[in-house]
């Protein structure tokens, strides 16, 4: 495609059909549909993604990263943030002077943090705790110093030390992090990219029927009851743990029998069907605490319950029960639909998985049948328990 209109609208297929200049040439093409977002297209076919506008009526053009390494959709992103500095008269250049005169490894990592990981991670405060305990050691060291080979060495140290897969997370963010600093002016080279991440097995761990019994008793037995409703809730909602810690009561809908989660690890709401024992550990917390906020209230900075790791581990020795999760729950629901005879959609569906392949049929699919199928499967976590202890279980106290 030879750019007789320089402005168009950037799609993969036009950006990819572009024809080279002759040697010793490059040209410019502009998207109609981010003001002031450009390609550059050089001999060599490199292509270029540039914002040019003007601050302070001078040209600037700052340059956003590489295609086809960068998106279009990336691209637009980052020339909006590009645009909105501008527009409050900052030069996005000066930062990448400053990268370029070589930052240290705790100055990028803080950039990365405030500018990067709090606006697009839902678990930023991971990174937050995490960078420093692991790569405290390097936080005065300049970036280019820290090598491949001190990177392959601390991720093999904290594989012995804290396990596979604490390594494999670490070495992401500091890819993460070094991939920041070249797309934002750092020129230099990602020592971690090419370092391999440690086989990671896939864990398929839930409560099987021989343990349902005792795990029931042992969590009636729970005198904390706020991580004992917490518990149960988690269970027969399979909602993730981050979720349920942060239940809120003017999300839950008794008439509707819902309860919409405003926004899951997906990006996206969940409308979850609450089935009769969840309703009645809800209706219970509300006359004994009131309607205030929370539901599973907590003394921390956040309000809300933090997970409860001494109450799980208590009610895991008293059921004599070993290698169980709290996350472990949510796949312990959807196994139990599945053998009760829900489909795959319907698990994905009622878990709020996200699969490209199935939108389409989430999209059409009915609540009734994925209520029924939670139903279903509670039903038969409870029909473990023998004889009256079936009807006593969960029932609040």
């Amino acid at each position: 495609m030879k750019p007789r209109d320089k402005s168009f609208n950037f799609t993969k297929k036009s950006l990819d059909s572009l024809s080279l200049p002759k040697v010793g040439k490059r040209f410019y093409v502009y998207d109609t549909k981010v003001r002031g977002l450009e390609m550059m297209v050089t001999a060599q076919g490199s292509k270029s993604f540039k914002v040019y506008r003007k601050l302070n009526e001078k040209p600037i053009r700052v340059t956003l990263g590489k295609y086809p390494e960068m998106t279009v959709e990336q691209a637009r992103t980052e020339a909006q943030k590009v645009i909105t500095e501008m527009l409050k008269g900052k030069n996005p250049n000066d930062e990448k002077k400053k990268l370029r005169a070589e930052t240290t490894f705790e100055d990028m990592f803080s950039l990365f943090l405030e500018r990067y990981s709090k606006h697009n991670k839902k678990t930023w405060q991971a990174d937050a705790r995490t960078v420093p305990r692991f790569l405290g050691h390097w936080f005065r060291k300049k970036l280019s110093a820290i090598t491949k080979q001190e990177i392959q060495s601390l991720h093999e140290k904290i594989r012995t030390e804290n396990g596979l897969y604490q390594a494999n997370r670490l070495l992401e963010r500091i890819k993460a992090i070094y991939n920041k600093a070249i797309e934002w002016g750092w020129e230099g080279v990602n020592p971690a990219q090419g370092i391999k991440k440690f086989k990671e097995k896939s864990r398929d761990r839930f409560l099987h029927p021989d343990e349902l019994p005792s795990f029931f008793e042992s969590l009636d037995a729970e005198q904390n009851d706020t991580i004992r409703d917490y518990i149960y809730v988690s269970l027969f909602t399979g909602v993730r743990r981050s979720n349920v810690l942060a239940m809120r009561w003017e999300d839950i809908h008794f008439e509707r029998r819902e309860w919409l989660v405003p926004e899951t690890k997906n990006g996206e709401h969940l409308r979850v069907h609450l089935v009769e024992s969840v309703i009645d550990i809800l209706k219970t917390r509300v006359e004994k605490y009131g309607r205030r906020e929370w539901v599973f209230e907590g003394s921390g900075k956040t309000g809300h319950l933090m997970e409860p790791k001494m109450g799980w581990k208590r009610i895991l020795d008293r059921a004599g029960i070993k290698d169980l999760r709290l996350h472990d729950l949510r796949r312990t629901l959807g196994s139990w639909q599945a053998a009760t005879g829900a489909n795959s959609y319907m698990i994905g569906h009622s878990l709020g998985h996200k699969n490209s392949q199935s939108t389409a049929v989430y999209a059409r699919l009915n609540l009734d049948p994925v209520r029924a199928s939670v139903e279903k499967a509670t039903q038969a976590m409870l029909q473990t328990i023998k004889g009256d202890e079936a009807q006593k279980s969960i029932k609040p106290r």
